[in-house]
């Protein structure tokens, strides 16, 4: 989990939104949302996953059978980040087989696919006064940051367009100067994009117990890394200034409704909510873990690593700026624009600019490998769950992850095409959306908190760990989250001007766009009307092997009053799936002083696992 939910957004968005959004005053909204919306939602997709040991769609399929579509909804938009969010790690792959010449190749403009507009950093720092925006340099700067802003950020990256490190992402990566390359395969990124898959695979096809292993590298590499461009980062002139402009706060900003946008888009975005990731993850545990425990560690620490991250980036910005003696204003970027155009740009002016660089771009595609290998093992799971009669079986696992990759693949294709930047944006705009994220996590909460019922929940949740969770939780599903992001969610409605790297976006780019984010969004209708029409007497009605340890309380209660009381008694319950590896255990619950059976299946037949039991049911003495 900590290799999925600490990634890329925390190194190359999270800074930038901080110093956008008023500096320290970021963290307000930032952490109201993280406390009401998102550790929450955290906690609820694992605690789900935990207790039904089920993947993203068969989950919800057992504690609510209209509710599966929230599921499918899930696993669209992990579809959609296997597809385009590998790519960035083939843009990582490309630029570190090029960190190991000496000068760096986006340093200097005298290589083939600069322009006769190159301005290398000599002539920057002959002209401070060049990125003024009252002088006439307009090719340098055709848009303003005010003027709009989008989820990549490409306003940096016109500004940068003629400098060595922009023209080495647009003209050499991209080949955005190249009119015959348009619609044609850019081979040597697509030879990238197929050694980022192949990496992918040997590191996942046997599952999460040997990804789990590999995890342990991957996951606290970056860590190092970061620690390491911190430490270069702080003794380097003018790093004082950038975390400056990093903190600085503006508490005039938390009366813009757009402040709270940006938080709680970035909550949900980098906790991986709303994705399915989380229950996959958690259906491996085992039924006692503490769950409630680690998801709280875990929350502590991809925050801690955000805000470490802006000391990383704004010490090594506040250096450029100094450098070239422009404002802090004209280096700041995210996205793509940070870790390929304005973070190269700062390493080529340290001494020994290829070592800095290896370990800059080695951090980048670390952070992007263990994201990757999580979002292909959530929709691996989730359809080993829907079929286990077929692919529970040897070998049926590697199959079904090769399948995934080599798909996945293909659909990427276009996205490494002369301009198939254009489609990578419009994917990342608005396949992964706030919209379709918020609008998940609103149909979650209601589910939990109305539908199966909060303290119903929370008895299951006492039963796995042995202690309630903080009664905040219960109105959180029940009230503030769901409030919250709805809210939000109508702010995020309004029309605005969308521009895919400075254009504005054709109507046929609309329609797919509008396309991309209805699709997971109306697989939750959807199915609450297939089961209106199949069974609508047990449309809410939770599977009966699942252990319900107080059947007896009510399912949801307020303020001491009963809303709807309990649906059954206590009973015997048997997994509906057995197989030769049913494995039987005893153990003894001395707070309840009772005498619990576990019959669950092997993990080796399960999920091709030879793991600890995945599901286990447990019935009272």
């Amino acid at each position: 989990m900590a290799g999925e939910i600490i990634g890329l957004g925390n190194v190359w968005r999270f800074p930038y939104l901080c110093y956008r959004n008023g500096g320290g005053v970021f963290f307000i909204p930032y952490f109201v949302f993280l406390v009401f919306c998102g550790i929450p939602v955290f906690f609820l997709e694992t605690a789900l996953g935990q207790y039904t040991s089920e993947g993203g769609v068969t989950a919800w399929r057992k504690i609510c059978p209209m509710a599966e579509g929230i599921g499918f909804a899930s696993q669209v938009i992990v579809t959609y980040l296997n597809i385009y969010y590998i790519v960035i790690l083939a843009w990582g792959i490309f630029y570190l087989f090029h960190c190991f010449q000496s000068p760096l190749p986006w340093s200097t403009c005298d290589n083939w696919w600069n322009s006769k507009d190159c301005q290398n950093k000599e002539i920057l720092l002959s002209n401070p006064n060049m990125f003024n925006f009252t002088d006439n340099w307009s090719f340098l700067h055709n848009t303003s940051s005010e003027d709009y802003y989008d989820e990549m950020n490409y306003t940096i990256i016109e500004q940068y367009s003629h400098t060595p490190e922009g023209e080495f992402f647009n003209n050499r990566l991209l080949r955005m100067n190249d009119p015959s390359s348009d619609g044609k395969i850019l081979w040597d990124i697509a030879l990238c994009l197929l050694a980022a898959w192949v990496i992918v695979y040997l590191c996942i096809f046997k599952g999460v117990k040997s990804t789990g292993k590999v995890v342990y590298f991957t996951a606290t590499f970056p860590y190092v890394m970061l620690f390491i461009l911190f430490i270069r980062g702080v003794t380097l002139p003018g790093a004082g200034q950038g975390i400056k402009y990093y903190l600085y706060p503006d508490f005039t900003r938390l009366a813009d409704p757009s402040v709270w946008s940006d938080a709680g888009t970035q909550v949900f975005f980098s906790y991986a909510v709303c994705q399915g990731v989380l229950t996959a993850l958690g259906s491996y545990n085992n039924y006692n873990n503490n769950c409630y425990r680690d998801c709280l560690a875990l929350c502590c620490l991809n925050s801690a690593t955000s805000i470490f991250a802006g000391f990383v980036v704004f010490s090594v910005l506040g250096f450029m700026a100094l450098e070239l003696g422009v404002p802090m204003e004209e280096v700041t970027a995210s996205g793509p624009g940070l870790a390929f155009i304005a973070y190269p740009k700062a390493l080529s002016m340290l001494p020994v600019s290829s070592f800095w660089a290896v370990l800059f771009f080695l951090m980048i595609i670390f952070l992007g490998l263990d994201s990757q290998f999580v979002c292909v093992e959530s929709l691996a799971t989730a359809i080993t769950d829907m079929f286990p009669r077929y692919l529970r079986r040897r070998g049926a696992r590697e199959i079904l992850v090769l399948v995934i990759a080599v798909v996945c693949f293909l659909l990427a294709l276009p996205l490494v095409c002369g301009r198939g930047i254009f489609l990578f944006n419009l994917i990342d705009t608005f396949g992964a959306s706030g919209i379709t994220l918020l609008f998940i996590a609103m149909f979650e909460c209601i589910v939990i908190g109305w539908v199966y019922g909060a303290d119903r929940f929370f008895h299951n949740i006492e039963d796995m760990v042995g202690y309630p969770p903080i009664p905040v939780f219960k109105y959180c599903w029940m009230f503030i989250t769901p409030l919250i992001c709805g809210i939000t969610l109508l702010y995020n409605l309004e029309p605005e001007s969308v521009h895919i790297y400075g254009e504005v976006l054709s109507p046929a780019y609309r329609r797919v766009g509008a396309l991309l984010i209805l699709t997971p969004m109306i697989c939750i209708p959807l199915f609450v009307l297939r089961s209106l029409y199949y069974y609508p007497d047990n449309m809410t009605t939770p599977s009966s092997d699942l252990r319900q340890a107080l059947p007896h309380k009510p399912i949801l209660t307020l303020c001491k009053r009963v809303i709807f009381p309990a649906q059954g008694k206590a009973k015997l319950n048997v997994p509906l799936e057995m197989n030769e590896k049913t494995s039987l255990s005893f153990s003894a619950h001395c707070s309840k002083a009772s005498i619990v059976l576990r019959l669950g299946l092997n993990h080796s037949t399960h999920h091709g696992e030879d793991k600890p039991e995945r599901s286990s049911t447990k019935f009272n003495k």
